[in-house]
């Protein structure tokens, strides 16, 4: 008998199996007796038969009996249960559902699913996953918490069951949400050239454009209801609720737009950069945020909006050209204060970004020169040699420099406490060509040119980011002036800091303004010889050939150029130098090479000034400026790569007025 009830019936089988066993003996001592008793064996048989169809029949009645009873005594429960409750097959279709849910959540559910009632349930992801709540379930203007409890069978042949407990949560979410509503922002907003644009127009004008920019400050914050105060010629503070700025961020910002097409004579236009913070955990740590997306926006060379939401950022704007806006005072002043962090070290270490260049490279020497000047041991971290400094290294290398670089685990040895760590050309945490040096020494120092990215190391003693600036070099440059009384710099330390000049400007076409010049000045009265630089760039023909190669892949759409170089590249440095040269070409106002070097995929975006490649390429993980910028990218094809570059730069067209 095939059932879990089978113990409970008498099993006479083994006692009819001894009464057949003894017959048999019978027979060998008299026939007759045995016909007798088989006969009467026989009668036995029929009536045991008989006998337990007739006790298994009353079993399973009274079983019956019992459990037609739990299951009524169970729906009664179920139907009496306040809380609204809904039943499902496990294809999601309602089949029963109480009066409290009928009543209060959904008046016909029969035939429908639960997930029309629930948006996005899935029914075997909360079996694999065991859920058992769903939170702010919203149902016409209602908010609900879902208790789930699944039924699951044993058997085969049968469904699981889904029990859905709807308990009603709305005053609850509402008061959340008024609360999340009325939560303080604070805004700080600047005009972050103020001094240059005054200086571009005539006197008369001037208080004209004065008082346009307040107005329109006034009417964004004013639309913002919010309370707002000018505390200096070009910054304001606005403090509002939280629920007025959901609508600003989805019109992204429209007030650096309109602040931009300000013209009142001036020659250049007037940008902003505005550090907004939220949801900080009290008034100090909400301004504190929106001071961190203030330097965040101006870092990044401003015209544009940053958004701290606790540790979330968002970035909004960043459209117009870079103008030269650095001053003198700020170089003297980085100057004096990294002279006394020299002073105080026991020895300096110079780092730049992983794959170095020359840029990097040039102000590393120039920033090792300097140090050398005033008596302290330098060491600068490189581990290898590539294509893009191998020839100024060829010079280096016959000067003297032993010892002088070092490998990551021979600085990570030389670091201490008092040790002093200058980065150049980079200010990324993960960008760094040893990081865990980062955590070793005592005092870093920060010189770059890239505009600040989300990943910036923030624990710098001295941090000197200024995305003006044509390179690291220039800004090195720059310093070495004010840092010792007479610079001393070889003709070697004078080509390679030229040469990071020449990259980065290319030729002294981009991002070029008038300290560039004096900064290449200043070298070439160190002995540059500009000949020499263009040496260090020369190709061989094979190098050449690939480049060209490279260029001949671009596809281009919207004046935007994408080159692919599907076999491994041995020389990363065609991969820029064919995004540069794709500029050349009419038509092309930015362009994208993708390659594969190592285990990564190199993309190399350049742009005339029109689209900003460093916002496209940010979204995927890289980072540069308006201009230049680069991303690696690992564990994903070429192809893959491309489609994900496509896809950023779609939402950045969709965002700005390119199409």
């Amino acid at each position: 008998m095939d059932n879990k009830f089978k113990n409970f019936i008498p099993n006479v089988r083994i006692y009819l199996l001894i009464i057949a066993i003894l017959l048999g003996i019978l027979a060998f001592y008299n026939v007759y007796v045995f016909f007798v008793g088989f006969f009467v064996y026989l009668v036995l048989l029929y009536y045991n038969f008989k006998s337990s169809e007739v006790k298994k029949n009353q079993f399973f009645k009274f079983i019956e009996d019992i459990s037609n009873n739990i299951d009524t005594a169970g729906r009664n429960t179920l139907s009496k249960i306040p809380i609204p409750l809904t039943i499902a097959d496990d294809e999601g279709k309602i089949i029963w559902a109480n009066s409290p849910f009928l009543e209060g959540v959904v008046k016909n559910p029969y035939g429908k699913s639960i997930k029309t009632i629930i948006q996005d349930l899935d029914l075997q992801r909360i079996i694999e996953k065991n859920i058992s709540e769903i939170n702010k379930v919203k149902i016409e203007e209602e908010y609900y918490d879902v208790l789930i409890n699944v039924v699951k069978s044993k058997s085969s042949n049968r469904k699981n069951i889904f029990l859905f407990y709807f308990i009603k949560k709305t005053n609850y979410y509402k008061l959340i949400e008024e609360y999340e509503n009325k939560k303080m922002v604070v805004a700080l907003i600047e005009i972050d050239n103020y001094d240059e644009v005054l200086k571009s127009m005539d006197d008369i004008n001037r208080p004209i454009l004065i008082a346009e920019i307040d107005k329109k400050i006034n009417s964004f914050t004013s639309s913002l209801n919010a309370f707002v105060r000018k505390y200096d010629t070009s910054k304001y503070v606005a403090v509002f609720e939280e629920q007025n700025i959901k609508r600003v961020i989805e019109e992204k910002f429209p007030i650096l737009d309109e602040v931009r097409e300000m013209y009142f004579g001036n020659k250049i236009p007037v940008t902003l950069s505005i550090g907004i913070g939220m949801n900080g955990e009290n008034p100090h740590k909400t301004h504190q945020f929106a001071v961190a997306a203030k330097d965040l926006a101006l870092g990044r060379g401003g015209d544009q909006a940053v958004v701290k939401d606790g540790e979330k950022l968002l970035f909004f704007g960043g459209k117009s050209k870079e103008v030269e806006k650095r001053t003198k005072v700020k170089a003297r002043v980085i100057a004096h204060a990294l002279s006394e962090l020299i002073n105080q070290a026991s020895e300096v270490i110079i780092m730049g970004h992983e794959t170095p260049d020359l840029d990097s490279m040039g102000a590393a020497l120039g920033m090792y020169r300097g140090c050398k000047q005033k008596g302290k041991s330098v060491y600068i971290v490189l581990n290898k040699v590539n294509k893009s400094i191998e020839k100024i290294m060829e010079k280096v290398n016959n000067r003297g420099y032993e010892g002088v670089f070092i490998t990551n685990e021979t600085s990570n040895a030389i670091a201490n406490s008092k040790t002093l760590l200058i980065l150049v050309d980079v200010h990324r945490r993960n960008f760094v060509e040893n990081p865990e040096l980062l955590n070793r020494v005592g005092n870093i120092v920060i010189i770059d040119h890239h505009r600040k990215s989300i990943d910036f190391i923030d624990n710098a003693t001295i941090t000197y980011i200024e995305p003006y600036a044509s390179s690291t070099s220039e800004l090195v440059t720059e310093l070495l002036q004010y840092m010792v009384d007479r610079v001393e710099l070889n003709e070697v330390e004078a080509q390679a800091l030229m040469a990071g000049i020449y990259v980065d400007t290319k030729n002294f076409t981009f991002k070029t303004g008038s300290r560039t010049f004096e900064a290449a000045s200043f070298l070439k009265k160190m002995g540059a010889d500009l000949i020499e630089v263009k040496r260090l760039f020369a190709d061989d023909f094979k190098t050449f050939i690939e480049r060209m190669e490279l260029i001949k892949s671009a596809e281009i759409k919207n004046g935007i150029a994408i080159a692919l170089h599907r076999g491994q590249v041995d020389n990363f440095i065609i991969v820029p130098q064919a995004a540069d040269d794709l500029l050349k070409i009419d038509g092309i106002e930015a362009s994208f090479v993708l390659a594969n070097v190592g285990n990564e995929v190199m993309i190399s975006g350049r742009s005339l000034g029109d689209i900003n490649v460093q916002l496209i390429l940010e979204s995927i993980g890289g980072g540069g400026h308006m201009t230049i910028a680069g991303a690696k990218l690992s564990d994903i094809s070429i192809d893959e790569a491309k489609k994900l570059l496509e896809i950023a730069i779609q939402n950045y067209l969709k965002g700005s007025d390119k199409k």
